[in-house]
């Protein structure tokens, strides 16, 4: 499956190190070359194919070898290496948290187990897994007013806010997910799961208090933005 990046259509050598990120290879032929942007990879009609790889050839993009290989040019293979670099520790990085989530809920008591699963699901909870605590920036958490608030750092650098007021029974989130999907349902975005994982973490008592009040009285509850 190729990934889902945007091809870059626009910009020779940008297109160029697209192709090659997904092919990865060291070398090939022109004709392997043609064929997997035509037949795999279906960006261009083996005519417009043509047309493109000699225009990279032309313009150094990719060098011809003495066995009429073709590669790319140092500039472009040193790019692609570091995005390779970068990718490999991103997955590294990910991995390392998804295998942390698999027996997220080992460490919680059966009450805090049932709480979770009443107000999410399996997925919801491999998702929050992968946010870094980093994210989250925790300015009340006092159970004797009954009041918590906290900042979240979105995925592409969003700001969003969760306050959670036991007196007024009032839930509030401003992710996307939380607006569409969540807060209709009263169900826990992966920000709000989070948090809560976090805020057991610090106290698990005081982070009881505020689940078991929303679960008990989930219809006095209102979830909104």
């Amino acid at each position: 499956m190729v990934p889902n990046f945007n091809i870059p259509r626009n910009n020779t050598s940008e297109m160029l190190s697209y192709i090659w990120k997904v092919i990865d290879l060291p070398f090939l032929s022109q004709n392997d070359l043609l064929y997997k942007i035509s037949f795999v990879l279906y960006i261009l009609t083996p005519e417009k194919a043509k047309i493109f790889i000699k225009n990279c050839i032309d313009h150094k993009f990719i060098i011809e070898d003495e066995n009429e290989n073709l590669k790319l040019s140092n500039s472009l293979r040193n790019n692609l290496n570091k995005w390779q670099s970068r990718r490999r520790n991103e997955i590294l990085e990910k991995s390392i948290l998804i295998n942390k989530s698999t027996d997220l809920n080992s460490n919680f008591n059966n009450d805090h187990k049932t709480l979770l699963k009443f107000f999410t699901d399996k997925a919801t909870i491999n998702r929050a897994a992968i946010i870094p605590n980093s994210h989250f920036k925790l300015l009340v958490f006092n159970p004797k007013i009954g009041i918590i608030k906290s900042e979240v750092k979105g995925s592409k650098e969003e700001q969003y806010n969760i306050e959670i007021d036991v007196n007024k029974k009032v839930l509030k989130h401003n992710c996307h997910d939380f607006i569409t999907r969540r807060a209709e349902e009263k169900k826990f975005c992966k920000h709000l799961l989070k948090l809560f994982l976090l805020l057991y973490a610090k106290n698990s008592t005081s982070t009881e208090f505020f689940l078991k009040n929303i679960a008990k009285n989930i219809d006095k509850w209102e979830f909104n933005s």
